[in-house]
């Protein structure tokens, strides 16, 4: 059978069988690739067949949709190659998330998948589904004598049977009870009467036990409880526990450690360890002190934690994290959930340039949402809703982007009212983003509704109505309508000027978008101008670096061109170029693509060979970070064979501007 798919609860030893089942295949040379993806989102199987690519193949991860199609197609079987090779697909959640994704069958290759689920999907088309259940009573007291063996430690035969039993023979549980009973210097009979008696407490306080089989919830919960106290023992003390609780409302299969050793999360330490009889204040946690908290953590094996992995520092047990959330009061829980939140967006950078670290929010985010939505849109939607969305679309996932925040506003328009301002300001985003990808006129009239119900909800000369008009306007002259956006703006202007002054970003904006709509109308020379001018205005209220003012000189160096100062274009582009890849980074879409208009003018100023080699070698980048099929590459595609095509900064300069507007 090309696919294997391993079957069975959490904690039964699907993930170990797994790996020894590799290990034993790569030790004895009968393979020449092994791949090993956690697979617990589509984003992650993506994400690691695009590592995999950049490690076979040299392809960019960065662009991750397009290097994983270029690693499953290296998979498919050659008739001049045989490969031997193995993919291991760990913890898949949802067979949905392998839709097109699926490595090929292969004579010489297998893929071998661990899963809960057993869906149709995951039989049939050469798909072999094995079960796995719990330890027999054999095996789990030949894991106990053999794994206390280790430390030497010899407890009798029937206390061993009987622990097996208590555990309900689930190898997490027993492995959770061999650190208790060593690092506790507990016996065996000991800590089975405390795991009965806590049995019986824990069992009133879990709410929902019927996502589990039989009885085991009751059983494996009380042996994580007695761990955790352990645990929350060591030093530093009473910290353990609140680090644990704000693990088990994020991504199981990793989380970088920048989150749990942020300000938000060193602060919700703090109230915890403050939280005790007597005691009002609430002690300073640092940095160090929550790092200690996770090896001790570590050391009951209630975490896996990796200090040299910054993206996956941290792996909970999802069971281990259903228990902890389980047994939080619902108050406590939405503000756990809240903290979390507030962690991942203290962790986000503000420039993505480490795509793997982004790619672990994301996950992150994701999960807080599965299993604490309602907290996040109480009492207001948290920004990490938005900002979410926002990574995917700016890493060039517009189609996820315009699906998570169509999410975003549906959930914030039926939690919170159609005219709660994150409810209206969810649907600005949706607009946005509807227009970013390709639905220009969808966009304007999205905008037009979206302008009403605002000037309704707050009144014409709020903020938010104001940004409103403004992507009206640009979504319209983006529609074709040229006259009437610049019509709009003007408008716009002067209420801007009034309401929120000359120097306020928006005021910035529309002076840009009024310069852009001259040069368009023919009017290069005046639109140069106007763009020399906000230049000197944005240099002084925001400074050199700022996205708005980058995009500024990408503009007047565009325009001085058109008005016939082609060599005088091509050195500012050459100059911009520098500072965008300080700023931004070689990789921004911005930097590629002014990369793609200092070639245009070399070729415009009489250079028409450096133009040709510039085009050639900005089109291999471009390929390797956006995929051979977007918009930008082809453009590119133009002007390397005619020295000319479309003005790559154009795009830029307005998702920029619609980035500025959105935050």
């Amino acid at each position: 059978m090309p696919y294997q798919v391993l079957v069975g609860l959490g904690g039964v030893g699907k993930t170990q069988l797994a790996a020894h089942h590799a290990r034993t295949l790569w030790q004895t040379a009968r393979l020449d690739l092994l791949v090993w993806v956690t697979a617990a989102t589509r984003d992650a199987v993506v994400t690691g067949y695009a590592q995999a690519a950049a490690e076979i193949l040299g392809a960019d991860p960065a662009s991750p949709e397009s290097a994983a199609c270029s690693f499953l197609a290296w998979l498919e079987p050659k008739p001049t190659a045989v490969r031997r090779w193995l993919v291991v697909l760990d913890d898949l959640a949802d067979p949905a998330d392998l839709r097109n994704l699926w490595p090929p069958a292969s004579p010489h290759g297998r893929t071998l998948i661990t899963t809960r689920r057993r869906d149709a999907a995951l039989i049939g088309h050469g798909r072999r589904l094995v079960p796995m259940g719990l330890f027999t009573e054999e095996e789990a007291v030949a894991y106990l004598t053999t794994a206390l063996a280790a430390h030497d430690r010899h407890e009798p035969a029937d206390e061993l049977l009987g622990l097996a039993e208590d555990l309900g023979h689930l190898p997490l549980a027993l492995s959770q009870a061999v650190a208790y009973l060593t690092d506790g210097h507990v016996d065996c009979a000991t800590y089975r009467h405390r795991l009965s008696d806590r049995a019986r407490t824990l069992s009133d306080a879990l709410p929902d036990p019927s996502g589990l089989p039989d009885d085991q919830a009751t059983t494996v919960a009380a042996a994580w409880s007695l761990s955790i106290e352990c645990a929350d023992r060591l030093p530093p003390a009473r910290l353990a526990r609140p680090m644990l609780q704000l693990a088990s409302m994020l991504d199981p299969n990793g989380i970088p450690g920048a989150v749990l050793t942020s300000p938000p999360a060193l602060d919700h330490l703090a109230r915890c360890r403050g939280a005790v009889p007597g005691r009002t204040d609430a002690p300073e946690v640092t940095v160090w002190d929550a790092t200690r908290a996770l090896r001790a953590l570590h050391r009951l094996s209630l975490i896996d934690h990796a200090p040299d992995s910054a993206h996956h520092t941290v792996r909970v047990h999802q069971l281990l994290q259903r228990a902890i959330r389980d047994l939080l009061p619902a108050e406590q829980h939405d503000r756990l959930a809240r903290t979390a939140a507030d962690a991942l967006i203290a962790a986000w950078p503000d420039i993505e340039r480490d795509t793997t670290l982004v790619q672990a929010l994301r996950a992150g985010s994701e999960a807080l949402t599965l299993h604490a939505e309602d907290a996040l849109y109480r009492p207001d939607a948290h920004p990490v809703l938005l900002r979410n969305g926002l990574s995917l679309g700016e890493a060039g996932q517009v189609a996820a982007a315009l699906h998570h925040i169509r999410r975003v506003a549906d959930a914030a328009r039926d939690k919170l009212g159609p005219d709660h301002l994150d409810a209206l300001a969810a649907r600005s985003h949706l607009g946005s983003w509807r227009g970013a990808a390709g639905e220009a006129s969808e966009a304007a009239a999205s905008f037009e509704e979206l302008h009403e119900d605002l000037e309704r909800a707050v009144g014409p000369d709020h903020p938010d109505t104001l940004v409103a008009r403004g992507k009206l306007a640009y979504w319209r002259g983006e529609a074709g309508d040229a006259a009437g956006a610049a019509a709009a703006f003007e408008e716009l202007l002067a209420d801007r000027m009034r309401v929120l002054g000359p120097d306020d970003p928006d005021t910035l904006i529309t002076r840009g978008n009024l310069a852009f709509l001259r040069g368009e109308a023919g009017d290069a020379a005046g639109a140069a101008t106007a763009f020399e001018e906000l230049l000197a205005d944005r240099m002084r209220v925001l400074g050199p670096d700022h996205p708005d003012t980058l995009c500024t000189r990408g503009n007047l160096a565009s325009w001085r061109g058109e008005a016939g100062d082609a060599a005088g274009a091509a050195t500012a582009f050459e100059e911009l170029l520098t500072d965008l890849e300080r700023v931004l980074g070689p990789d921004h879409p911005a930097a590629l693509s002014t990369r793609g208009n200092l070639a245009y003018w070399q070729g415009r100023a009489g250079d028409p060979a450096a133009a040709s080699q510039a085009f050639e070698d900005l089109l291999a980048d471009l390929e390797r970070v956006l995929g051979p099929d977007h918009p930008d590459v082809l453009g590119t595609r133009d002007g390397f064979a005619y020295w000319r095509g479309r003005r790559p900064w154009r795009l830029i300069t307005n998702r920029i501007r619609s980035v500025a507007r959105d935050d």
